[in-house]
């Protein structure tokens, strides 16, 4: 029997692999075939570990989750509408990294809305995505950077402003390039500021 060690070790190499499937082809391409032939496997050893297509996706999304957050910056020392900007942007496709996990993400809708358990997933995903967002948009209400009213629709407001500038740059990276996308998100932030609000 392999040691603990040697298991751990293998699994996050089919993890690795998994990772470069998405990246390459997408969750349309992401089959437990197509994650063997990546490592030079077979596929019993792929399902060892993950042994069906709907285990294969569940923790390809959750890979996903952890490789966006790796991207979010430390707040630490950073508050209000900047803290703010900082967790927005770390969403845009501002990176070769940062392409490559929303190709992942965009590719994955479309299990999402077929299949109730990762609906679920995706609509959980959301709402820790918005509950991390939610006390930077309240901090920045109080020192006057964004103005009153219920902070779960501002949130809700810029979780989709972000998400639409991710889908466009996506199919149209040239008109969307990442100086632009940085300037449209503080274009949009600045619009929100109450009048007479120091910048």
């Amino acid at each position: 029997m392999p040691a603990k060690t040697d298991h751990e070790a293998r699994r996050r190499d089919v993890s690795a692999a998994v990772w470069r499937v998405l990246a390459a082809a997408g969750f349309g391409g992401l089959t437990l075939r197509a994650v063997a032939a990546e490592m030079g496997a077979t596929t019993g050893l792929v399902t060892h570990y993950f042994p069906s297509k709907k285990a294969l996706i569940v923790h390809a999304l959750e890979l996903a989750e952890s490789h966006t957050r790796e991207l979010v910056p430390a707040t630490d020392g950073v508050h209000g509408l900047e803290a703010l900007r900082q967790a927005l942007a770390a969403v845009l496709p501002l990176s070769p990294e940062g392409t490559e996990i929303n190709r992942v993400w965009v590719s994955s809708w479309d299990a999402a809305l077929a299949d109730p358990e990762l609906h679920a997933l995706e609509k959980a995903r959301y709402k820790r995505w918005r509950s991390r967002l939610h006390p930077l948009v309240v901090e920045a209400q109080t020192d006057g950077s964004l103005p009153p009213g219920d902070p779960a629709d501002l949130v809700a407001g810029l979780a989709a402003f972000t998400h639409g500038l991710v889908v466009q740059a996506l199919f149209d990276p040239r008109a969307f390039s990442h100086k632009r996308l940085a300037a449209l998100l503080d274009t949009h932030l600045d619009a929100l500021r109450p009048t007479g609000s120091v910048q």
